[in-house]
C-alpha cells in the first residue's frame, strides 16, 4: 500500500483542537470600537460647534441651562468612575462580594446621572425648548442624548455583568468583560467632561 494513501480507519478532523483565539484580541477589538465611537462624538461636537449659536430667535444657553444641576450631574458621573475603579481593585484581589458592592454603587451613581438628565430634558421641552425649536437645541439634544443613550447601554451591561459575576464568580471571561466595561465607562466620563465644558459652560458663560 502506498504511503500517500489515506488510511481508511483514520477519522478526518475538521476543527482545530488547540486554542486558536488570539491573546488580547477582545481588548484590541474593543479599543477599535471606542475609536469609532470617538469619531461619532467628534462629528456631534463639530455639528454643535457650527449650529450652537443658531437660536432662531429662541432661547440661548444662558436662558436655559441651570449650571448647578449640571454640576451635580457631572459629579454623579465622575463619582461613578471612581467607584468603578474600586470595583476593579477588588476584582484584582479576587473579592467577589466587594466587587459586586462597588459595581452596585457605580450603578446607583449612573442611575442618578440619567435621572437628572431626563429631568433636564423634561423641563426644557416643557418650557417650549424642544429639539425642533432651533438648530442649537437640535444639536444639543442630539449630542447630550447620544451620550445619555451610551450611559443607558452601559447600565444594562453593568447589571448583566453583576448577574454573571454573582453566578459564575470572577472567572477569566468575566474579568475580561469587566475590563472592557471599565474602558467604556471611563470613556463616557471623558466625553461628558467635553460636553460639560464645551456645551454647558462655554454656552452659558460666553
Amino acid at each position: 500500500m502506498s504511503e500517500t494513501q489515506v488510511n481508511e480507519n483514520q477519522t478526518p478532523q475538521f476543527y482545530l483542537t488547540e486554542d486558536h483565539h488570539p491573546e488580547h484580541s477582545t481588548m484590541l477589538g474593543f479599543w477599535l470600537y471606542l475609536m469609532s465611537d470617538c469619531l461619532i462624538f467628534a462629528v456631534l461636537f463639530a455639528t454643535h460647534g457650527v449650529l450652537g449659536r443658531n437660536y432662531a430667535a429662541g432661547p440661548s444657553p444662558a436662558d436655559l441651562f441651570d449650571l448647578k444641576i449640571v454640576a451635580v450631574n457631572t459629579a454623579m458621573l465622575l463619582f461613578s468612575s471612581i467607584t468603578y475603579g474600586f470595583a476593579m481593585l477588588q476584582m484584582e484581589r479576587n473579592a467577589r462580594m466587594e466587587t459586586l458592592f462597588w459595581l452596585g454603587v457605580t450603578g446607583m451613581f449612573g442611575a442618578a446621572f440619567l435621572a437628572l438628565e431626563l429631568y433636564e430634558f423634561y423641563h426644557l421641552i416643557l418650557e417650549g425648548a424642544g429639539p425642533t425649536r432651533s438648530a442649537f437645541l437640535s444639536s444639543f439634544f442630539t449630542l447630550v442624548g447620544t451620550h445619555g443613550l451610551h450611559v443607558t447601554f452601559g447600565m444594562i451591561w453593568l447589571v448583566t455583568l453583576m448577574v454573571q459575576v454573582k453566578k459564575y464568580g470572577l472567572i477569566a471571561e468575566n474579568r475580561r468583560r469587566l475590563m472592557c466595561l471599565s474602558m467604556f465607562w471611563h470613556f463616557l466620563d471623558v466625553i461628558w467632561i467635553g460636553v460639560f465644558s464645551f456645551v454647558y459652560l462655554l454656552g452659558a458663560l460666553v
